[in-house]
């Protein structure tokens, strides 16, 4: 009589197979938490360039801002690749003495369209 106390090669590979299924749902575990942290801070980089945009417009005396509607292109560096973002900047007059300051950031990721707004109002005192 003999004793064959091991492990046969179909229990072998049913542990290997187990053990590859748990390896691939940890590995795209990995990728999911990779892809939310680069939105996350691609999303913080546009916010970022709004909080900018805003404070170099609020720096200008009331006087120097114009009534306008202006869209451009803002290439920012981040992680090594750059990334573009449109910005568009409106200055809107609501009464005779206040201006209503609005920046849109937007950008794409993954095929998806985001933005990120900042409004202010800025107001001077009349003579």
């Amino acid at each position: 009589m003999t004793n064959n106390s091991g492990f046969t090669l179909i229990e072998f590979m049913v542990a290997i197979l187990i053990l590859m299924v748990g390896l691939l749902g940890m590995l795209q575990g990995i990728n999911l938490a990779m892809d939310k942290n680069l939105e996350n801070t691609i999303r913080n980089e546009g916010a970022l360039l709004a909080d900018e945009m805003m404070m170099a417009k609020r720096n200008k005396t009331f006087a120097a801002l114009s009534t306008t509607t202006t869209n451009n292109v803002v290439n920012r560096y981040n992680r090594g690749v750059y990334k573009n973002y449109s910005v568009q900047q409106v200055v809107n007059m609501t009464t005779s003495n206040t201006k209503e300051i609005i920046i849109n950031v937007s950008w794409k990721h993954r095929n998806q369209r985001k933005t990120q707004s900042v409004s202010s109002f800025v107001s001077t005192i009349s003579p």
